[in-house]
């Protein structure tokens, strides 16, 4: 099995300000870089039998990226054999259109019929985003693998593979919340929503559950 741990970028100040971000390139604030600390140290702690993580991977918007950085240097000082993130494209978030920028409360006024030009569909961010972690665990088979993505995406995948989160008006993905994917034979699966599974110490990253 190819063990893959998304975590959710560090926060922004759009995320205090409650605004969709979406394709927009927000940066960490600076309670965004501690997030990240906190994980890369906790995750330097949860390593598969003391060998280390694989790989860093990371959707290419800054908030996620810097977050990624931040988190492959404290692998190193883990003595983890990790090199800087790898930017990869299809883990960036869904696109809002002309959504982005705007609060939910600004959104639901724009917008009331809930159609909103150039959103992404649902099923489009789990299509790219499954067949990424599909190609990541090609590249690294039986390895222990970190990719740093967004709410968006991570709640996708989460419900695509988990009825029980389907229909919930979360889940809730804290920022620097961790959550653990599987890869056997091309299949992809759901090992933990929340949490570090099954690679050493269980590390709780995340704040929230499923609503």
């Amino acid at each position: 099995m190819t063990r893959i741990v998304l975590v959710r970028h560090g926060r922004t100040a759009w995320n205090v300000e409650r605004r969709v971000q979406g394709s927009s390139d927000i940066p960490l604030d600076d309670t965004g870089r501690a997030q990240a600390a906190t994980a890369g140290a906790l995750l330097a702690e949860a390593v598969a039998g003391g060998a280390g993580w694989d790989a860093v991977h990371a959707s290419p918007l800054s908030r996620a990226f810097e977050t990624a950085s931040i988190i492959a240097e404290h692998l190193a000082l883990g003595g983890a054999p990790t090199t800087g993130p790898l930017p990869e494209p299809a883990l960036a978030e869904r696109r809002y259109g002309l959504a982005e920028g705007l609060t939910h409360a600004e959104i639901e006024a724009r917008f009331p019929d809930g159609d909103v030009p150039g959103r992404e569909t649902v099923e489009s961010v789990t299509e790219r985003a499954g067949a990424a972690l599909l190609r990541l665990a090609e590249l690294h088979p039986g390895g222990s693998l970190i990719a740093v993505s967004h709410g968006g995406v991570i709640a996708a995948l989460a419900r695509s593979l988990d009825a029980s989160l389907v229909g919930r008006p979360g889940p809730m993905i804290e920022n620097g919340s961790a959550h653990t994917f599987g890869v056997v034979d091309g299949a992809l699966s759901l090992l933990r929503f929340g949490g570090i599974a099954e690679l050493g110490p269980v590390a709780d990253l995340s704040a929230g559950r499923p609503a």
